[in-house]
């Protein structure tokens, strides 16, 4: 059901720790900056805050930060949910706000990965010994098919997987945090070294450092401080159905069942009360340029299919009829995973309060949306909207 507007969530401030690689500083010392600035941002304090949640995949626990920004008693929820753990952050904080719980929450992700692709131990992921001995816990051969049979079943072309690249790097260089801010031509990108066929070298992202924190709060909340809100009309979080093909599957189903973002986007936008042709400005899941291609149609932002002339005629563009990963998504920015979904948020967030920059999306966008993706199959979706 759409939300009523008695109770809605608004996110008045925002903030940031660079993603890259930062040497000798730790994952809750980035946490504790981006939270700092989202208050800042929001014009509140720490001792206002009623409510935390924080997600981390490999960093430790969130609530650590506490210790430097003050022992209030504050309740706060740690979580650990792949790619979704941000939204999962954001669903619990909204949840108490709309619960009456609190009026002011914090929400904050981030992580400090190795340098490397990530391998994960089978057992955390309920996947037998036999398929990590085959070394198939390593991910990118799984995006790489995935993407294979995409192409070959709905007509998309290499170029197309250039071009999603280069837009990712453009974006990236107008982007002060993100971690590649060099624009790379498409050329450039297809002739890189081939990783997984036809995944080449820098069509995929890499594993990085980084945090990003918001300050959430009641509309009437928001109201009384005097700010600017950006309506979170919606979260929703969907895992994998049977037949769906995931990462970590040991085998492909008869079945034709959609990925879990594509019911994570349709339970987003019911509970918005609106569509994806409401949607001004995107932020799609782009662990490697495929995933994005296939993302624009999983959540029903186009027919499948439609992605090669949309993207070919630079639909996706920053002056597009879409704009998709405007600060360059996973392949400019890394993938510190606990902070994946927060820094789509607070992209969005920018592009809404038209404070993006060089990258500011033109005609004054209303409402923007974001999709994640990680393993073993979970999906979260966010809609925001200016109201």
């Amino acid at each position: 059901m759409p939300r009523s507007d008695g109770d809605r969530v608004a996110i008045i401030g925002i903030g940031i720790y660079p993603h890259g690689r930062h040497p000798g500083v730790s994952a809750a010392t980035m946490g504790i900056d981006a939270i700092r600035k989202a208050l800042a941002d929001a014009g509140v304090t720490w001792g206002e805050i009623e409510f935390a949640a924080g997600g981390s995949m490999v960093s430790g626990m969130p609530d650590s930060v506490v210790g430097d920004l003050g022992l209030t008693g504050v309740p706060f929820i740690n979580v650990r949910n792949a790619c979704a753990t941000g939204a999962s952050t954001l669903l619990a904080a909204s949840t108490a706000l709309r619960a009456g719980d609190a009026e002011l929450a914090v929400v904050v992700g981030y992580d400090k990965h190795e340098r490397g692709a990530f391998s994960a131990p089978p057992e955390l992921l309920g996947v037998a010994d036999w398929y990590a001995a085959q070394g198939l816990m390593l991910t990118p051969q799984f995006f790489a098919m995935k993407i294979q049979r995409y192409m070959h079943d709905y007509g998309i072309s290499a170029s197309t997987l250039a071009k999603v690249a280069a837009k990712a790097y453009r974006n990236g260089a107008l982007n002060p945090t993100a971690f590649r801010r060099t624009p790379m031509s498409e050329r450039h990108i297809a002739s890189s070294a081939m990783i997984t066929p036809p995944l080449t070298q820098y069509m995929y992202c890499s594993p990085d450092e980084g945090a990003v924190a918001a300050v959430l709060a009641t509309e009437r909340k928001a109201a009384e401080l005097g700010v600017e809100p950006i309506y979170l009309r919606s979260v929703a979080l969907r895992t994998r159905s049977y037949g769906s093909l995931e990462v970590f599957g040991t085998s492909v189903s008869l079945a034709d069942t959609p990925p879990p973002t594509t019911p994570a986007a349709e339970a987003a936008f019911a509970q918005a009360g609106l569509t994806p042709t409401d949607v001004d400005i995107a932020q799609l899941s782009d662990g490697e340029a495929g995933a994005e291609v296939m993302g624009m149609a999983e959540t029903g932002l186009c027919a499948h299919g439609a992605q090669e002339e949309l993207i070919q005629q630079g639909q996706t563009e920053l002056d597009g009829s879409l704009p998709v990963n405007t600060d360059g998504g996973l392949i400019a920015n890394g993938e510190p995973v606990g902070a994946n979904g927060l820094r789509q948020v607070h992209e969005t967030v920018l592009q809404l309060r038209g404070q993006a920059g060089q990258r500011q999306v033109p005609n004054d966008p209303q409402v923007g949306f974001t999709q994640v993706y990680g393993a073993p199959g979970v999906a979260a979706c966010t809609v925001l909207a200016k109201s």
